[in-house]
Protein backbone atom coordinates (compact mmCIF):
# COMPACT_ATOMS: atom_id res chain seq x y z
CA UNK A 1 0.00 0.00 0.00
CA UNK A 2 2.65 2.40 -0.78
CA UNK A 3 4.04 4.84 -3.89
CA UNK A 4 6.56 7.15 -3.97
CA UNK A 5 6.41 11.09 -3.73
CA UNK A 6 6.61 13.08 -6.59
CA UNK A 7 7.96 16.78 -5.58
CA UNK A 8 5.99 18.92 -7.65
CA UNK A 9 2.54 19.72 -8.82
CA UNK A 10 0.64 21.49 -11.33
CA UNK A 11 1.11 24.64 -13.71
CA UNK A 12 2.44 27.74 -12.69
CA UNK A 13 0.64 29.79 -15.88
CA UNK A 14 -1.45 31.84 -12.89
CA UNK A 15 1.71 32.54 -10.50
CA UNK A 16 4.31 32.81 -12.99
CA UNK A 17 2.02 35.59 -14.16
CA UNK A 18 2.34 37.29 -10.99
CA UNK A 19 6.23 36.58 -10.06
CA UNK A 20 6.93 38.22 -13.66
CA UNK A 21 5.32 41.66 -13.08
CA UNK A 22 7.61 41.83 -9.91
CA UNK A 23 11.25 40.77 -10.82
CA UNK A 24 13.60 42.51 -12.42
CA UNK A 25 15.24 41.45 -16.03
CA UNK A 26 18.73 40.94 -14.08
CA UNK A 27 17.24 38.14 -12.65
CA UNK A 28 17.26 34.37 -13.84
CA UNK A 29 13.62 33.07 -13.30
CA UNK A 30 13.27 29.18 -13.47
CA UNK A 31 10.63 26.58 -12.30
CA UNK A 32 11.06 24.13 -9.69
CA UNK A 33 14.62 21.85 -9.72
CA UNK A 34 15.01 18.70 -8.22
CA UNK A 35 16.87 20.45 -5.12
CA UNK A 36 13.73 22.88 -4.56
CA UNK A 37 10.85 21.05 -3.55
CA UNK A 38 8.46 21.14 -0.30
CA UNK A 39 8.63 18.07 2.13
CA UNK A 40 6.51 14.89 1.24
CA UNK A 41 3.04 15.92 2.60
CA UNK A 42 1.96 19.63 0.61
CA UNK A 43 1.22 18.87 -2.33
CA UNK A 44 -2.35 19.86 -4.48
CA UNK A 45 -5.36 19.87 -2.65
CA UNK A 46 -4.31 20.01 0.69
CA UNK A 47 -5.99 21.78 3.56
CA UNK A 48 -3.55 23.81 5.39
CA UNK A 49 -4.56 25.15 8.91
CA UNK A 50 -6.51 28.13 9.22
CA UNK A 51 -6.60 31.13 11.83
CA UNK A 52 -6.36 32.02 14.14
CA UNK A 53 -2.99 30.14 14.09
CA UNK A 54 -0.60 30.25 11.37
CA UNK A 55 0.11 27.61 8.59
CA UNK A 56 3.97 26.45 9.09
CA UNK A 57 4.70 25.48 5.31
CA UNK A 58 8.59 23.61 4.76
CA UNK A 59 10.84 21.68 2.19
CA UNK A 60 13.89 22.10 1.08
CA UNK A 61 16.80 23.87 -1.21
CA UNK A 62 19.94 25.35 -0.89
CA UNK A 63 21.69 26.37 2.23
CA UNK A 64 21.60 29.61 2.58
CA UNK A 65 18.76 30.94 0.12
CA UNK A 66 15.81 32.77 0.87
CA UNK A 67 12.38 31.50 0.01
CA UNK A 68 8.94 33.10 0.17
CA UNK A 69 5.62 31.91 -0.27
CA UNK A 70 2.50 33.52 -1.09
CA UNK A 71 -0.96 32.48 -1.09
CA UNK A 72 -2.87 33.82 -3.80
CA UNK A 73 -6.91 33.87 -4.76
CA UNK A 74 -6.96 34.36 -8.22
CA UNK A 75 -4.36 37.34 -8.53
CA UNK A 76 -4.50 38.89 -5.28
CA UNK A 77 -1.91 38.10 -2.78
CA UNK A 78 -3.97 37.06 0.54
CA UNK A 79 -0.07 36.73 2.45
CA UNK A 80 3.44 36.31 1.73
CA UNK A 81 6.06 35.51 4.34
CA UNK A 82 9.74 34.96 3.80
CA UNK A 83 11.73 32.60 5.87
CA UNK A 84 16.13 31.98 6.18
CA UNK A 85 17.35 28.03 5.37
CA UNK A 86 17.79 26.05 9.13
CA UNK A 87 21.35 24.86 9.68
CA UNK A 88 23.74 22.96 7.10
CA UNK A 89 20.56 20.30 6.22
CA UNK A 90 18.82 22.48 3.51
CA UNK A 91 15.65 22.53 4.95
CA UNK A 92 13.63 26.02 5.02
CA UNK A 93 10.24 26.88 6.87
CA UNK A 94 7.90 29.40 6.82
CA UNK A 95 5.23 30.76 8.94
CA UNK A 96 2.12 32.73 7.07
CA UNK A 97 0.46 35.05 8.26
CA UNK A 98 -3.16 33.85 9.36
CA UNK A 99 -5.85 32.93 7.09
CA UNK A 100 -9.35 32.38 7.79
CA UNK A 101 -11.13 29.12 6.52
CA UNK A 102 -12.07 29.35 2.58
CA UNK A 103 -9.99 28.64 -0.84
CA UNK A 104 -9.66 27.42 -2.49
CA UNK A 105 -6.24 29.20 -3.22
CA UNK A 106 -2.61 28.81 -5.18
CA UNK A 107 0.51 28.30 -2.88
CA UNK A 108 3.67 29.67 -4.29
CA UNK A 109 7.07 29.12 -2.99
CA UNK A 110 10.34 31.00 -4.67
CA UNK A 111 13.62 30.79 -3.45
CA UNK A 112 15.99 33.51 -3.79
CA UNK A 113 19.65 31.83 -4.49
CA UNK A 114 22.45 34.31 -5.70
CA UNK A 115 21.14 35.39 -9.05
CA UNK A 116 18.27 32.89 -9.49
CA UNK A 117 15.04 32.34 -8.48
CA UNK A 118 13.09 29.02 -8.72
CA UNK A 119 9.56 28.96 -8.18
CA UNK A 120 7.18 25.90 -7.39
CA UNK A 121 3.22 26.11 -6.90
CA UNK A 122 0.11 23.98 -5.36
CA UNK A 123 -3.02 24.19 -6.43
CA UNK A 124 -6.60 24.06 -5.18
CA UNK A 125 -5.55 25.25 -1.15
CA UNK A 126 -7.97 25.37 1.57
CA UNK A 127 -7.99 26.77 4.91
CA UNK A 128 -9.72 24.90 7.56
CA UNK A 129 -9.09 22.44 10.80
CA UNK A 130 -6.44 19.74 10.13
CA UNK A 131 -7.16 16.69 12.42
CA UNK A 132 -4.44 13.23 12.79
CA UNK A 133 -6.17 10.59 12.80
CA UNK A 134 -3.94 7.57 14.54
CA UNK A 135 -3.91 3.73 16.17
CA UNK A 136 -4.11 0.66 14.79
CA UNK A 137 -6.71 -1.68 12.69
CA UNK A 138 -9.91 -0.17 13.78
CA UNK A 139 -8.79 2.86 12.80
CA UNK A 140 -7.38 1.83 9.67
CA UNK A 141 -10.20 -0.20 8.13
CA UNK A 142 -11.93 1.92 5.30
CA UNK A 143 -15.12 3.15 4.00
CA UNK A 144 -15.82 -0.02 2.13
CA UNK A 145 -15.55 -2.49 5.00
CA UNK A 146 -18.12 -0.41 7.15
CA UNK A 147 -22.28 -1.08 7.13
CA UNK A 148 -23.91 0.35 4.11
CA UNK A 149 -20.55 0.97 2.16
CA UNK A 150 -22.06 1.33 -0.84
CA UNK A 151 -24.09 4.50 0.10
CA UNK A 152 -21.55 5.92 2.44
CA UNK A 153 -19.28 5.47 -0.57
CA UNK A 154 -21.17 7.20 -2.66
CA UNK A 155 -21.67 10.27 -0.63
CA UNK A 156 -18.07 11.41 -0.82
CA UNK A 157 -18.77 13.51 -3.48
CA UNK A 158 -20.79 15.48 -1.48
CA UNK A 159 -18.30 16.76 0.76
CA UNK A 160 -15.18 18.44 -1.74
CA UNK A 161 -14.15 20.69 1.07
CA UNK A 162 -12.76 17.71 2.97
CA UNK A 163 -9.63 16.43 1.78
CA UNK A 164 -7.67 13.75 2.62
CA UNK A 165 -4.03 12.06 3.06
CA UNK A 166 -2.69 9.04 4.22
CA UNK A 167 0.72 7.91 5.07
CA UNK A 168 2.30 4.51 3.93
CA UNK A 169 2.80 1.80 6.68
CA UNK A 170 6.96 2.57 7.15
CA UNK A 171 8.85 2.07 10.16
CA UNK A 172 12.20 3.10 11.70
CA UNK A 173 14.62 3.01 14.83
CA UNK A 174 15.52 6.96 14.38
CA UNK A 175 13.54 9.76 14.23
CA UNK A 176 12.61 10.94 10.70
CA UNK A 177 12.78 14.40 9.10
CA UNK A 178 10.13 13.42 6.42
CA UNK A 179 7.70 10.51 5.23
CA UNK A 180 9.45 8.02 3.29
CA UNK A 181 6.64 7.25 1.35
CA UNK A 182 3.36 8.28 0.66
CA UNK A 183 0.24 5.73 -0.04
CA UNK A 184 -2.39 8.87 -0.80
CA UNK A 185 -1.50 12.05 -1.46
CA UNK A 186 -3.76 14.87 -0.50
CA UNK A 187 -7.13 13.85 -2.50
CA UNK A 188 -10.53 14.97 -2.72
CA UNK A 189 -13.03 12.21 -1.44
CA UNK A 190 -14.68 9.58 -4.19
CA UNK A 191 -15.72 5.76 -4.05
CA UNK A 192 -11.94 5.31 -4.98
CA UNK A 193 -10.16 7.09 -2.13
CA UNK A 194 -12.65 6.43 0.75
CA UNK A 195 -12.35 2.65 -0.40
CA UNK A 196 -9.40 1.49 -1.83
CA UNK A 197 -8.64 -1.40 -0.55
CA UNK A 198 -9.32 -3.57 3.08
CA UNK A 199 -7.20 -2.04 6.11
CA UNK A 200 -5.55 0.80 3.40
CA UNK A 201 -7.30 4.17 2.65
CA UNK A 202 -9.58 6.00 3.69
CA UNK A 203 -9.95 5.37 7.79
CA UNK A 204 -13.99 4.63 7.89
CA UNK A 205 -13.56 6.53 11.23
CA UNK A 206 -11.42 9.30 10.77
CA UNK A 207 -13.83 10.19 7.16
CA UNK A 208 -17.16 10.04 8.91
CA UNK A 209 -15.57 11.69 12.02
CA UNK A 210 -14.87 14.64 9.85
CA UNK A 211 -17.79 14.34 7.74
CA UNK A 212 -20.11 14.97 10.86
CA UNK A 213 -17.61 17.85 11.50
CA UNK A 214 -18.32 19.13 8.68
CA UNK A 215 -21.82 19.09 8.76
CA UNK A 216 -21.63 21.41 11.76
CA UNK A 217 -19.17 23.68 11.11
CA UNK A 218 -19.35 24.49 7.72
CA UNK A 219 -16.04 24.81 6.42
CA UNK A 220 -12.87 23.23 5.08
CA UNK A 221 -11.58 19.76 6.66
CA UNK A 222 -8.13 17.86 6.41
CA UNK A 223 -8.03 14.09 7.44
CA UNK A 224 -4.52 13.00 7.86
CA UNK A 225 -4.46 8.94 8.08
CA UNK A 226 -1.69 7.66 10.26
CA UNK A 227 -1.79 4.19 11.68
CA UNK A 228 -0.69 0.92 11.60
CA UNK A 229 -3.03 -2.35 12.59
CA UNK A 230 -2.11 -4.90 15.19
CA UNK A 231 0.19 -1.90 16.67
CA UNK A 232 0.91 -0.87 20.65
CA UNK A 233 0.89 2.47 22.08
CA UNK A 234 4.47 2.06 22.49
CA UNK A 235 5.46 1.80 18.93
CA UNK A 236 3.58 5.56 18.50
CA UNK A 237 5.74 6.97 21.48
CA UNK A 238 8.61 8.31 21.65
CA UNK A 239 11.63 7.00 23.99
CA UNK A 240 10.91 10.38 26.10
CA UNK A 241 7.32 9.35 26.38
CA UNK A 242 8.16 6.03 27.20
CA UNK A 243 10.95 6.92 30.08
CA UNK A 244 8.22 8.99 31.93
CA UNK A 245 6.50 4.87 32.26
CA UNK A 246 10.13 3.63 33.33
CA UNK A 247 10.19 1.94 29.74
CA UNK A 248 14.04 2.74 28.40
CA UNK A 249 15.40 1.79 25.47
CA UNK A 250 18.88 1.87 23.91
CA UNK A 251 21.17 4.58 22.84
CA UNK A 252 18.56 7.40 20.59
CA UNK A 253 20.80 6.90 16.76
CA UNK A 254 20.98 10.50 14.90
CA UNK A 255 18.95 10.54 11.58
CA UNK A 256 21.11 11.04 8.79
CA UNK A 257 20.75 14.52 6.69
CA UNK A 258 19.75 12.06 3.54
CA UNK A 259 17.44 9.72 3.06
CA UNK A 260 18.80 5.92 3.26
CA UNK A 261 16.36 3.25 3.10
CA UNK A 262 19.25 0.89 3.97
CA UNK A 263 19.90 2.26 7.08
CA UNK A 264 16.79 2.00 9.01
CA UNK A 265 16.03 -1.06 11.18
CA UNK A 266 12.58 -2.94 10.28
CA UNK A 267 11.70 -4.00 13.58
CA UNK A 268 8.70 -5.76 14.64
CA UNK A 269 5.73 -2.71 14.26
CA UNK A 270 5.74 -3.69 18.27
CA UNK A 271 9.11 -2.67 18.93
CA UNK A 272 9.22 0.99 20.59
CA UNK A 273 8.70 4.34 19.14
CA UNK A 274 9.44 2.90 15.62
CA UNK A 275 6.24 4.43 14.16
CA UNK A 276 6.64 7.64 16.06
CA UNK A 277 9.78 7.62 14.01
CA UNK A 278 8.68 7.22 10.79
CA UNK A 279 4.75 8.38 10.78
CA UNK A 280 4.21 10.92 13.63
CA UNK A 281 7.81 12.63 13.64
CA UNK A 282 7.57 13.55 10.38
CA UNK A 283 4.16 15.82 10.71
CA UNK A 284 5.93 17.48 13.91
CA UNK A 285 6.45 21.00 11.57
CA UNK A 286 2.18 20.87 10.81
CA UNK A 287 0.08 22.91 12.24
CA UNK A 288 -3.07 20.85 13.19
CA UNK A 289 -6.25 21.55 15.26
CA UNK A 290 -6.04 17.94 16.77
CA UNK A 291 -5.69 14.29 16.50
CA UNK A 292 -8.17 11.28 17.15
CA UNK A 293 -7.21 8.30 18.25
CA UNK A 294 -8.51 3.95 17.48
CA UNK A 295 -5.77 1.66 19.65
CA UNK A 296 -5.40 -0.57 22.90
CA UNK A 297 -6.47 -3.56 21.42
CA UNK A 298 -3.06 -4.60 21.19
CA UNK A 299 -1.98 -3.66 24.52
CA UNK A 300 -4.09 -5.86 25.91
CA UNK A 301 -1.29 -8.58 25.91
CA UNK A 302 1.77 -6.10 25.83
CA UNK A 303 2.24 -4.19 29.03
CA UNK A 304 -1.79 -3.40 29.97
CA UNK A 305 -1.06 -2.39 33.61
CA UNK A 306 1.10 0.35 31.80
CA UNK A 307 -1.83 1.74 29.81
CA UNK A 308 -2.92 4.00 32.23
CA UNK A 309 0.94 5.68 32.00
CA UNK A 310 1.65 5.24 28.85
CA UNK A 311 -1.60 6.59 26.89
CA UNK A 312 -1.54 9.81 28.85
CA UNK A 313 2.19 10.29 28.41
CA UNK A 314 2.05 9.90 24.55
CA UNK A 315 -0.67 13.05 24.80
CA UNK A 316 0.98 14.45 26.46
CA UNK A 317 4.72 14.42 24.18
CA UNK A 318 2.23 14.83 21.04
CA UNK A 319 1.18 17.85 22.60
CA UNK A 320 4.17 19.02 23.46
CA UNK A 321 5.99 17.81 20.30
CA UNK A 322 3.68 19.45 17.82
CA UNK A 323 3.95 22.84 19.63
CA UNK A 324 7.52 23.47 19.30
CA UNK A 325 7.49 21.52 15.76
CA UNK A 326 5.44 24.15 14.55
CA UNK A 327 6.78 27.28 16.33
CA UNK A 328 3.93 27.40 18.69
CA UNK A 329 1.21 27.44 16.05
CA UNK A 330 0.23 24.18 17.18
CA UNK A 331 -1.34 24.46 20.27
CA UNK A 332 0.36 22.76 23.54
CA UNK A 333 -2.80 21.29 24.81
CA UNK A 334 -4.38 20.72 21.09
CA UNK A 335 -7.94 18.64 21.71
CA UNK A 336 -7.16 14.76 21.56
CA UNK A 337 -10.25 12.59 21.07
CA UNK A 338 -10.03 8.61 21.33
CA UNK A 339 -12.32 5.75 20.99
CA UNK A 340 -12.71 3.33 23.92
CA UNK A 341 -12.18 0.18 23.11
CA UNK A 342 -15.27 -1.71 21.74
CA UNK A 343 -15.86 -5.87 22.03
CA UNK A 344 -13.45 -8.91 20.92
CA UNK A 345 -14.57 -12.21 22.33
CA UNK A 346 -17.73 -13.44 24.78
CA UNK A 347 -15.36 -13.63 27.44
CA UNK A 348 -14.76 -13.10 31.21
CA UNK A 349 -11.31 -11.97 30.74
CA UNK A 350 -10.58 -8.70 32.08
CA UNK A 351 -7.99 -7.54 29.49
CA UNK A 352 -10.60 -5.28 27.50
CA UNK A 353 -12.25 -4.09 30.61
CA UNK A 354 -8.84 -3.35 32.15
CA UNK A 355 -7.64 -1.27 28.61
CA UNK A 356 -10.74 1.00 28.34
CA UNK A 357 -10.08 1.87 32.01
CA UNK A 358 -6.71 2.25 31.28
CA UNK A 359 -7.53 4.73 28.69
CA UNK A 360 -9.28 6.98 30.94
CA UNK A 361 -6.39 6.89 32.96
CA UNK A 362 -8.57 5.16 35.55
CA UNK A 363 -11.27 7.93 36.16
CA UNK A 364 -13.95 6.45 33.93
CA UNK A 365 -14.72 9.51 31.48
CA UNK A 366 -12.78 12.40 29.45
CA UNK A 367 -11.61 15.14 29.97
CA UNK A 368 -10.68 14.36 33.51
CA UNK A 369 -7.82 16.00 35.92
CA UNK A 370 -5.56 13.77 34.32
CA UNK A 371 -6.09 14.07 31.01
CA UNK A 372 -7.31 17.40 30.21
CA UNK A 373 -8.92 18.68 26.91
CA UNK A 374 -9.62 14.80 25.35
CA UNK A 375 -12.96 13.95 24.37
CA UNK A 376 -13.99 9.82 24.36
CA UNK A 377 -16.39 8.07 22.61
CA UNK A 378 -17.38 4.95 24.03
CA UNK A 379 -18.29 2.05 21.75
CA UNK A 380 -18.31 -0.97 24.31
CA UNK A 381 -22.04 -1.65 22.82
CA UNK A 382 -21.23 -1.50 19.41
CA UNK A 383 -20.11 -5.39 19.48
CA UNK A 384 -20.58 -7.26 15.87
CA UNK A 385 -20.61 -10.87 15.92
CA UNK A 386 -21.16 -11.45 12.08
CA UNK A 387 -18.15 -8.87 11.42
CA UNK A 388 -16.24 -10.84 8.36
CA UNK A 389 -12.93 -9.02 9.19
CA UNK A 390 -13.25 -10.97 12.53
CA UNK A 391 -15.10 -9.75 16.35
CA UNK A 392 -12.40 -7.62 16.75
CA UNK A 393 -13.11 -5.33 14.15
CA UNK A 394 -17.12 -3.72 14.30
CA UNK A 395 -18.88 -2.67 10.97
CA UNK A 396 -20.23 0.22 13.01
CA UNK A 397 -17.80 2.70 12.42
CA UNK A 398 -20.83 5.30 12.30
CA UNK A 399 -21.55 5.24 15.43
CA UNK A 400 -18.48 5.34 16.95
CA UNK A 401 -17.48 8.68 14.74
CA UNK A 402 -20.56 10.34 15.35
CA UNK A 403 -20.27 9.75 19.08
CA UNK A 404 -16.26 11.38 18.57
CA UNK A 405 -18.22 13.84 16.57
CA UNK A 406 -20.14 15.15 19.64
CA UNK A 407 -17.17 15.10 21.87
CA UNK A 408 -15.66 17.18 19.67
CA UNK A 409 -17.82 19.65 19.26
CA UNK A 410 -18.54 20.20 22.73
CA UNK A 411 -14.29 19.92 23.86
CA UNK A 412 -12.74 20.95 21.09
CA UNK A 413 -15.19 23.42 19.99
CA UNK A 414 -16.89 24.98 22.46
CA UNK A 415 -20.05 24.16 21.78
CA UNK A 416 -22.65 24.49 24.96
CA UNK A 417 -25.47 22.64 25.56
CA UNK A 418 -24.77 19.34 23.62
CA UNK A 419 -24.89 16.16 25.44
CA UNK A 420 -21.84 14.37 24.48
CA UNK A 421 -21.26 12.10 27.35
CA UNK A 422 -22.79 8.80 28.63
CA UNK A 423 -24.12 9.23 32.36
CA UNK A 424 -21.14 8.31 34.80
CA UNK A 425 -22.00 7.91 38.77
CA UNK A 426 -21.61 10.73 40.78
CA UNK A 427 -22.51 9.00 44.13
CA UNK A 428 -22.95 5.89 46.08
CA UNK A 429 -24.76 4.68 48.67
CA UNK A 430 -24.22 1.27 50.49
CA UNK A 431 -27.00 0.17 52.79
CA UNK A 432 -25.30 -2.91 54.82
CA UNK A 433 -28.14 -3.85 56.19
CA UNK A 434 -30.78 -4.22 53.27
CA UNK A 435 -28.05 -5.25 51.13
CA UNK A 436 -28.25 -2.58 48.01
CA UNK A 437 -26.20 0.47 46.70
CA UNK A 438 -28.00 3.67 45.47
CA UNK A 439 -25.83 4.99 42.83
CA UNK A 440 -26.66 8.68 41.44
CA UNK A 441 -25.62 9.82 37.97
CA UNK A 442 -24.55 12.78 36.82
CA UNK A 443 -27.26 13.40 34.32
CA UNK A 444 -30.84 11.63 33.63
CA UNK A 445 -30.70 8.03 32.84
CA UNK A 446 -32.33 5.73 30.24
CA UNK A 447 -32.96 2.40 31.81
CA UNK A 448 -32.69 0.41 28.19
CA UNK A 449 -33.17 -3.17 29.25
CA UNK A 450 -33.11 -5.88 32.27
CA UNK A 451 -29.87 -7.25 32.71
CA UNK A 452 -28.90 -8.76 36.21
CA UNK A 453 -25.14 -9.89 34.78
CA UNK A 454 -23.91 -6.26 34.06
CA UNK A 455 -23.63 -4.94 37.90
CA UNK A 456 -21.44 -6.70 39.71
CA UNK A 457 -20.18 -6.38 43.42
CA UNK A 458 -17.02 -7.57 44.95
CA UNK A 459 -17.54 -10.06 48.00
CA UNK A 460 -14.58 -11.55 50.42
CA UNK A 461 -13.97 -14.97 48.75
CA UNK A 462 -15.23 -16.84 51.96
CA UNK A 463 -18.77 -15.33 51.69
CA UNK A 464 -19.84 -16.68 48.42
CA UNK A 465 -21.12 -19.71 49.04
CA UNK A 466 -20.89 -22.32 46.46
CA UNK A 467 -18.75 -19.69 44.16
CA UNK A 468 -15.39 -20.83 45.16
CA UNK A 469 -12.43 -18.44 45.00
CA UNK A 470 -14.74 -16.00 42.16
CA UNK A 471 -14.66 -12.38 44.16
CA UNK A 472 -16.98 -10.60 41.64
CA UNK A 473 -20.31 -11.25 41.47
CA UNK A 474 -23.50 -9.97 38.89
CA UNK A 475 -25.82 -7.91 40.92
CA UNK A 476 -29.69 -7.11 39.63
CA UNK A 477 -30.96 -3.58 39.30
CA UNK A 478 -34.00 -3.91 41.25
CA UNK A 479 -35.07 0.00 41.16
CA UNK A 480 -34.53 2.91 39.26
CA UNK A 481 -35.68 6.67 38.91
CA UNK A 482 -34.75 9.56 36.60
CA UNK A 483 -30.79 9.63 37.89
CA UNK A 484 -30.34 6.81 40.40
CA UNK A 485 -30.14 3.24 39.78
CA UNK A 486 -30.54 0.47 42.83
CA UNK A 487 -28.54 -2.61 42.84
CA UNK A 488 -29.13 -5.08 45.43
CA UNK A 489 -26.47 -7.81 45.88
CA UNK A 490 -28.64 -9.63 48.76
CA UNK A 491 -28.62 -12.95 46.81
CA UNK A 492 -24.90 -12.92 46.65
CA UNK A 493 -22.93 -11.68 49.46
CA UNK A 494 -23.99 -12.88 53.42
CA UNK A 495 -22.09 -9.24 54.72
CA UNK A 496 -19.95 -6.23 53.45
CA UNK A 497 -19.48 -5.45 50.08
CA UNK A 498 -15.89 -4.00 49.04
CA UNK A 499 -16.42 -2.70 45.39
CA UNK A 500 -18.80 -2.28 42.57
CA UNK A 501 -18.14 -2.24 38.69
CA UNK A 502 -20.48 -2.16 35.26
CA UNK A 503 -19.81 -3.50 31.88
CA UNK A 504 -16.33 -4.85 33.21
CA UNK A 505 -16.35 -7.86 30.67
CA UNK A 506 -14.82 -8.36 27.35
CA UNK A 507 -18.79 -8.31 25.65
CA UNK A 508 -21.00 -7.01 28.25
CA UNK A 509 -24.45 -6.35 26.36
CA UNK A 510 -25.54 -7.15 23.18
CA UNK A 511 -25.69 -4.35 19.90
CA UNK A 512 -26.83 -1.09 21.52
CA UNK A 513 -28.53 -3.20 24.24
CA UNK A 514 -26.75 -1.74 27.76
CA UNK A 515 -28.53 -1.58 30.68
CA UNK A 516 -27.82 2.27 30.28
CA UNK A 517 -28.13 5.27 28.57
CA UNK A 518 -27.90 8.83 28.83
CA UNK A 519 -31.81 10.01 28.29
CA UNK A 520 -31.74 10.64 24.80
CA UNK A 521 -30.88 6.86 24.11
CA UNK A 522 -27.50 7.60 22.30
CA UNK A 523 -24.66 7.91 24.37
CA UNK A 524 -24.42 4.89 26.55
CA UNK A 525 -22.60 4.84 30.38
CA UNK A 526 -18.74 3.76 30.08
CA UNK A 527 -17.67 1.28 32.03
CA UNK A 528 -16.35 1.93 35.88
CA UNK A 529 -15.30 0.25 39.14
CA UNK A 530 -15.01 1.60 42.64
CA UNK A 531 -13.65 0.23 45.47
CA UNK A 532 -15.37 0.46 48.54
Amino acid sequence: RSSDLSCSRGSLKMVGHVVFACLSFSVFYTFADASFKFASYYADHMVLQMAPAQAVIWGYGEVGAFVTVSVFNDFNSVTSKTGQFIGNAGVWKVKLDPVDYGGPYLLNAQQYYKENVTSITLHDILFGDIWICGGQSNMEMTVLQVFNATEELAKGSLYPHIRLFTASLVQADVELQDFLKVDLQWSLPSPETLGNAQFSYFSAVCWLFGRYLYDTLKYPIGLVESCWGGTPVEAWSSKRSLSKCGLLTGTERQAPNEIDEDYYFFAPPEAHSVLWNAMIHPLLNMTIKGAIWYQGEANTNINPDLYNCTFPAMIEDWRKSFHEGSEGQTSESFPFGFVQLSTNVRSKSDNFPIIRWHQTADFGYAPNPRMPNTFMAVAVDLCDEKSPYGTIHPRDKQSVAYRLSLSARAVAYGEKGIQFQGPFPRQMIVSETAAYINITYNQKILKNCVNDSTFEVLCPSQEIGEMKGVNWVPAAITAFSADTVTVSFKECCKYNITGIRYAWSDWPCEYKQCPLYARDGVLPAPPFVNYF
